[in-house]
Protein backbone atom coordinates (compact mmCIF):
# COMPACT_ATOMS: atom_id res chain seq x y z
CA UNK A 1 0.00 0.00 0.00
CA UNK A 2 0.94 3.58 -1.04
CA UNK A 3 2.51 5.27 1.97
CA UNK A 4 0.27 8.73 1.90
CA UNK A 5 2.91 11.17 3.07
CA UNK A 6 5.67 10.97 0.50
CA UNK A 7 5.55 14.35 -0.90
CA UNK A 8 6.62 17.26 0.54
CA UNK A 9 7.39 20.70 0.04
CA UNK A 10 10.53 22.63 0.69
CA UNK A 11 11.56 25.89 -0.78
CA UNK A 12 15.28 26.13 -2.68
CA UNK A 13 16.36 29.22 -4.69
CA UNK A 14 13.02 30.79 -4.34
CA UNK A 15 11.63 27.88 -5.79
CA UNK A 16 8.90 25.26 -4.89
CA UNK A 17 10.14 21.61 -4.92
CA UNK A 18 7.74 18.04 -4.14
CA UNK A 19 10.28 15.76 -2.19
CA UNK A 20 10.37 12.06 -2.52
CA UNK A 21 10.06 11.34 1.44
CA UNK A 22 10.25 7.51 1.07
CA UNK A 23 11.28 4.70 -1.85
CA UNK A 24 13.61 4.34 -3.71
CA UNK A 25 13.48 8.45 -4.57
CA UNK A 26 13.86 8.92 -1.18
CA UNK A 27 15.20 12.50 -1.00
CA UNK A 28 14.72 13.30 -4.54
CA UNK A 29 13.23 16.74 -5.67
CA UNK A 30 11.11 18.07 -8.50
CA UNK A 31 10.84 21.64 -9.53
CA UNK A 32 6.83 23.15 -9.48
CA UNK A 33 6.46 26.20 -11.15
CA UNK A 34 5.80 29.67 -9.99
CA UNK A 35 3.20 30.50 -7.31
CA UNK A 36 0.86 27.80 -7.96
CA UNK A 37 2.47 25.39 -6.48
CA UNK A 38 2.09 27.23 -2.84
CA UNK A 39 -2.15 27.56 -3.68
CA UNK A 40 -1.87 23.28 -4.09
CA UNK A 41 -0.18 22.61 -1.05
CA UNK A 42 -2.22 24.77 1.03
CA UNK A 43 -0.24 28.10 1.28
CA UNK A 44 -2.10 29.89 -0.76
CA UNK A 45 -6.20 30.76 -0.97
CA UNK A 46 -9.56 30.66 -3.37
CA UNK A 47 -8.59 34.19 -4.16
CA UNK A 48 -5.27 34.45 -4.82
CA UNK A 49 -5.38 37.04 -7.28
CA UNK A 50 -1.89 36.35 -8.88
CA UNK A 51 -2.82 32.77 -9.30
CA UNK A 52 -5.90 33.78 -11.26
CA UNK A 53 -3.34 35.53 -13.48
CA UNK A 54 -1.45 32.33 -13.75
CA UNK A 55 -4.76 30.31 -15.06
CA UNK A 56 -5.46 33.37 -16.86
CA UNK A 57 -2.29 33.02 -19.40
CA UNK A 58 -3.03 29.06 -19.27
CA UNK A 59 -6.97 30.15 -20.93
CA UNK A 60 -4.87 32.40 -23.61
CA UNK A 61 -2.21 29.06 -24.09
CA UNK A 62 -5.76 27.30 -24.91
CA UNK A 63 -6.95 30.11 -27.21
CA UNK A 64 -3.80 30.34 -29.00
CA UNK A 65 -2.98 26.62 -29.70
CA UNK A 66 -5.96 24.51 -29.36
CA UNK A 67 -8.42 24.18 -32.39
CA UNK A 68 -11.55 25.31 -31.19
CA UNK A 69 -14.46 22.33 -31.07
CA UNK A 70 -11.81 19.82 -30.63
CA UNK A 71 -11.77 18.54 -26.83
CA UNK A 72 -8.49 16.39 -27.11
CA UNK A 73 -6.33 19.55 -28.92
CA UNK A 74 -7.32 21.96 -25.60
CA UNK A 75 -6.25 18.52 -23.38
CA UNK A 76 -3.39 18.84 -25.11
CA UNK A 77 -2.84 22.71 -25.42
CA UNK A 78 -3.06 22.78 -21.28
CA UNK A 79 -0.47 19.89 -20.73
CA UNK A 80 2.09 21.56 -23.13
CA UNK A 81 1.67 24.89 -21.01
CA UNK A 82 2.04 22.89 -17.79
CA UNK A 83 5.08 21.07 -19.18
CA UNK A 84 6.92 23.83 -20.79
CA UNK A 85 5.93 27.23 -18.96
CA UNK A 86 3.75 27.40 -15.97
CA UNK A 87 2.85 24.51 -13.45
CA UNK A 88 -1.00 24.01 -13.11
CA UNK A 89 -2.97 21.93 -10.49
CA UNK A 90 -4.92 20.03 -12.74
CA UNK A 91 -5.03 16.28 -12.50
CA UNK A 92 -2.49 16.48 -15.67
CA UNK A 93 -1.60 14.03 -18.46
CA UNK A 94 -0.45 11.35 -16.80
CA UNK A 95 -2.69 10.44 -14.39
CA UNK A 96 -5.29 11.53 -17.17
CA UNK A 97 -4.79 9.00 -18.66
CA UNK A 98 -6.01 7.02 -15.85
CA UNK A 99 -9.46 8.99 -15.56
CA UNK A 100 -9.93 8.07 -19.12
CA UNK A 101 -9.85 4.27 -18.60
CA UNK A 102 -12.25 4.69 -15.49
CA UNK A 103 -14.83 7.10 -17.77
CA UNK A 104 -14.61 4.42 -20.87
CA UNK A 105 -15.19 1.82 -18.50
CA UNK A 106 -18.24 3.01 -16.26
CA UNK A 107 -19.42 4.93 -19.59
CA UNK A 108 -21.62 6.88 -16.72
CA UNK A 109 -24.98 9.06 -17.63
CA UNK A 110 -24.58 11.25 -14.75
CA UNK A 111 -21.42 12.33 -13.18
CA UNK A 112 -20.36 14.96 -10.74
CA UNK A 113 -16.63 16.35 -10.42
CA UNK A 114 -15.66 18.48 -7.13
CA UNK A 115 -13.05 20.95 -8.11
CA UNK A 116 -13.47 22.40 -11.49
CA UNK A 117 -10.33 24.50 -11.62
CA UNK A 118 -9.46 25.37 -15.12
CA UNK A 119 -11.81 23.00 -16.83
CA UNK A 120 -9.22 20.13 -17.71
CA UNK A 121 -10.29 17.27 -16.19
CA UNK A 122 -13.77 18.71 -16.90
CA UNK A 123 -13.24 18.37 -20.89
CA UNK A 124 -11.32 15.13 -20.56
CA UNK A 125 -14.38 13.34 -18.70
CA UNK A 126 -16.69 15.26 -21.18
CA UNK A 127 -15.25 14.40 -24.12
CA UNK A 128 -15.81 10.76 -23.52
CA UNK A 129 -19.07 10.89 -22.14
CA UNK A 130 -22.11 9.10 -24.53
CA UNK A 131 -25.19 10.94 -26.02
CA UNK A 132 -27.32 12.61 -23.36
CA UNK A 133 -24.37 11.74 -20.44
CA UNK A 134 -24.11 15.18 -18.23
CA UNK A 135 -21.64 16.56 -16.02
CA UNK A 136 -21.90 18.95 -13.35
CA UNK A 137 -18.99 20.27 -12.11
CA UNK A 138 -18.54 22.21 -8.69
CA UNK A 139 -15.75 25.14 -8.06
CA UNK A 140 -15.87 26.97 -5.29
CA UNK A 141 -13.44 29.91 -6.35
CA UNK A 142 -15.50 32.28 -9.11
CA UNK A 143 -12.37 33.32 -11.26
CA UNK A 144 -11.97 29.20 -11.81
CA UNK A 145 -15.10 28.90 -12.89
CA UNK A 146 -15.39 32.14 -15.14
CA UNK A 147 -12.11 30.67 -16.61
CA UNK A 148 -13.44 26.83 -16.59
CA UNK A 149 -16.51 27.86 -18.83
CA UNK A 150 -14.45 29.48 -21.56
CA UNK A 151 -11.84 26.63 -21.96
CA UNK A 152 -15.19 24.56 -21.96
CA UNK A 153 -16.65 26.09 -24.61
CA UNK A 154 -13.68 26.45 -26.47
CA UNK A 155 -13.63 22.82 -26.65
CA UNK A 156 -17.02 22.72 -27.83
CA UNK A 157 -18.96 20.74 -24.47
CA UNK A 158 -21.18 23.13 -23.01
CA UNK A 159 -23.92 21.10 -23.58
CA UNK A 160 -23.04 18.36 -22.00
CA UNK A 161 -21.85 20.45 -18.77
CA UNK A 162 -23.35 22.43 -15.92
CA UNK A 163 -20.55 24.79 -14.20
CA UNK A 164 -21.85 25.38 -10.67
CA UNK A 165 -20.33 27.95 -8.29
CA UNK A 166 -20.23 27.72 -4.54
CA UNK A 167 -19.27 25.30 -1.59
CA UNK A 168 -19.72 21.23 -1.93
CA UNK A 169 -21.18 21.22 1.12
CA UNK A 170 -23.66 23.43 0.31
CA UNK A 171 -24.58 21.99 -2.71
CA UNK A 172 -24.48 18.23 -3.20
CA UNK A 173 -27.67 18.22 -0.58
CA UNK A 174 -29.61 20.32 -3.28
CA UNK A 175 -28.29 18.04 -5.94
CA UNK A 176 -31.58 16.22 -6.88
CA UNK A 177 -34.01 19.07 -6.32
CA UNK A 178 -31.80 21.74 -8.39
CA UNK A 179 -30.75 18.87 -11.29
CA UNK A 180 -33.02 16.61 -11.07
CA UNK A 181 -30.40 13.39 -10.09
CA UNK A 182 -31.41 10.55 -8.40
CA UNK A 183 -28.18 9.17 -8.34
CA UNK A 184 -24.33 9.61 -9.78
CA UNK A 185 -22.69 6.82 -11.68
CA UNK A 186 -19.12 8.54 -11.50
CA UNK A 187 -17.47 11.53 -8.97
CA UNK A 188 -14.66 12.69 -9.20
CA UNK A 189 -13.26 13.96 -5.90
CA UNK A 190 -10.27 16.96 -7.06
CA UNK A 191 -11.27 19.69 -4.49
CA UNK A 192 -10.06 20.43 -1.14
CA UNK A 193 -8.44 17.37 0.22
CA UNK A 194 -9.66 17.81 3.73
CA UNK A 195 -13.22 17.74 2.10
CA UNK A 196 -12.63 14.25 0.35
CA UNK A 197 -14.04 12.35 3.15
CA UNK A 198 -17.17 14.52 4.57
CA UNK A 199 -18.12 15.38 1.06
CA UNK A 200 -18.23 11.37 0.46
CA UNK A 201 -20.32 10.57 3.39
CA UNK A 202 -22.77 13.51 2.61
CA UNK A 203 -22.92 12.12 -0.71
CA UNK A 204 -23.70 9.05 0.97
CA UNK A 205 -26.41 10.62 3.45
CA UNK A 206 -28.39 12.58 0.67
CA UNK A 207 -28.49 8.94 -1.05
CA UNK A 208 -26.65 10.72 -4.55
CA UNK A 209 -24.33 7.05 -4.81
CA UNK A 210 -26.18 3.55 -5.85
CA UNK A 211 -24.80 0.35 -5.70
CA UNK A 212 -21.92 0.49 -8.57
CA UNK A 213 -21.37 4.12 -8.23
CA UNK A 214 -17.28 4.83 -8.99
CA UNK A 215 -15.89 7.91 -6.79
CA UNK A 216 -12.10 8.34 -8.11
CA UNK A 217 -10.07 10.55 -6.06
CA UNK A 218 -6.98 12.49 -7.22
CA UNK A 219 -3.92 13.80 -5.17
CA UNK A 220 -4.63 10.55 -2.24
CA UNK A 221 -0.81 10.25 -1.88
CA UNK A 222 0.83 14.15 -2.93
CA UNK A 223 -0.64 16.65 -1.12
CA UNK A 224 -2.51 13.61 0.47
CA UNK A 225 -5.97 12.54 1.81
CA UNK A 226 -4.99 10.12 4.69
CA UNK A 227 -8.70 10.45 6.51
CA UNK A 228 -10.33 9.37 3.03
CA UNK A 229 -8.05 6.37 2.35
CA UNK A 230 -8.69 4.77 5.79
CA UNK A 231 -11.99 5.35 5.26
CA UNK A 232 -12.57 3.70 1.71
CA UNK A 233 -10.12 1.22 2.04
CA UNK A 234 -11.78 -0.44 5.26
CA UNK A 235 -15.52 0.83 4.91
CA UNK A 236 -17.20 -2.62 3.90
CA UNK A 237 -19.48 -0.08 2.18
CA UNK A 238 -16.58 0.14 -0.07
CA UNK A 239 -13.87 -2.25 -2.73
CA UNK A 240 -11.14 0.61 -3.25
CA UNK A 241 -8.11 0.47 -5.69
CA UNK A 242 -4.67 2.37 -5.59
CA UNK A 243 -3.74 3.69 -8.93
CA UNK A 244 -0.04 4.39 -9.17
CA UNK A 245 1.73 7.42 -11.20
CA UNK A 246 2.99 11.08 -10.56
CA UNK A 247 1.87 14.40 -9.08
CA UNK A 248 0.65 16.07 -12.18
CA UNK A 249 3.57 17.19 -14.66
CA UNK A 250 6.43 16.26 -11.63
CA UNK A 251 8.55 12.68 -10.91
CA UNK A 252 6.98 12.73 -7.68
CA UNK A 253 4.73 9.95 -6.47
CA UNK A 254 0.68 10.49 -6.62
CA UNK A 255 -1.91 8.24 -7.51
CA UNK A 256 -5.74 7.79 -7.74
CA UNK A 257 -7.74 5.73 -5.27
CA UNK A 258 -11.13 4.05 -7.35
CA UNK A 259 -13.24 3.20 -4.70
CA UNK A 260 -16.92 1.24 -5.88
CA UNK A 261 -19.97 1.84 -3.40
CA UNK A 262 -21.46 -1.39 -2.74
CA UNK A 263 -24.70 0.05 -1.18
Amino acid sequence: MADSHCCAVSWRTGAIVARHDCGANAGHTDPVHTSSASLFFGWGCHGDHNYYRDVNRLLHAVQKNATKGDPRSVVKAIDNFCRQKEWAMNVGDEKGCILDSVVSEVNPVTVLELGTYCGYSTVRIASLLPPRAKIITLEFNPDYAKIARQVIAWAGLEDKIQVVEGPSGEWIPKMKEQFGVKTFDLVFLDHWKDRYLPDTKLLEDCGLLRKGTILLADNVICPGTPDYLEYVRNSPRYKSQYFKSHLEYTKAEDGLEKSVFLG
